[in-house]
């Protein structure tokens, strides 16, 4: 057991201590834009179950690789908070409510929604590219689905956790992660699986991206960081903290 909490505590600990202040000091009002987006995927939820409602959410946020591509650019955003109709919408709110929660105490809310937005749009771009492809191909898909509706965050989630948890040492989280996501694709090859896979692609690029930057780049001078958990340290991905 001992050796297990020292492991949970190297795995977890600067990210949990990161998100611990912030939750005692300011509770709810730590995390506000993703009480804004639980509230607008459960109003979207409500919205298209409705006979008066349905063609309006489909008009605002559905996208299928068959649309041009500007309309589904457009309809991207708001698509990442229209729960799937196939599943329950109690999954997608817990997802967002703990991902993006976690996320935005970390990142900061504009870094949250732009990484969600990232892996949303890998996963849109990807199927219009594996279409395209043909079924045959190694990562094609067939041409039925581009009628297929493709909403909801499991895409975002996906990036997101992947990114927070290689952000802040959680590495092991990190790889659990893509690993699942390569076995739902293995045991289950379809169009949300894939996008996952497409979706961790994209993040793992900003991932490359941002440890390059730093690692190159011009490092910044004393007193212009400062680590959102209260100036500890711990291991980590050798990154600076989050800028002010």
């Amino acid at each position: 057991m001992r050796t297990l909490a020292r492991w949970a505590r190297a795995e977890w600990g600067l990210l949990y201590v990161t998100v611990r202040e912030p939750l005692l000091k300011r509770r709810w009002r730590a995390f506000p834009m993703t009480l804004g987006a639980v509230l607008l995927t459960a109003l979207l939820q409500f919205v298209q179950n409705r006979p008066w409602g349905y063609q309006i959410v489909q008009d605002m946020g559905a996208v299928r690789a068959e649309d041009p591509l500007g309309l589904a650019l457009l309809r991207t955003p708001l698509s990442l908070f229209v729960p799937a109709l196939d599943l329950p919408v109690w999954g997608a709110l817990a997802q967002i409510l703990f991902v993006f929660g976690v996320a935005e105490v970390c990142i900061g809310w504009w870094r949250t929604l732009a990484i969600a937005y990232v892996a949303t749009l890998a996963g849109t771009l990807y199927a219009r590219v594996g279409i395209s492809l043909g079924p045959h191909a190694a990562f094609g898909l067939p041409w039925t689905d581009a009628q297929v509706v493709d909403t909801g965050p499991s895409a975002a989630v996906v990036g997101l956790a992947v990114y927070v948890s290689w952000r802040y040492g959680a590495y092991v989280t990190s790889g659990a992660v893509t690993l699942a996501m390569v076995v739902e694709v293995l045991l289950k090859e379809n169009l949300a699986g894939k996008e996952h896979l497409a979706a961790l692609m994209g993040v793992g690029t900003l991932c490359l991206v941002a440890a390059v930057r730093h690692r190159y780049g011009r490092l910044p001078g004393p007193g212009q960081w400062r680590w959102r958990s209260g100036n500890r340290t711990g291991r980590g991905s050798g990154l600076p903290p989050i800028q002010s």
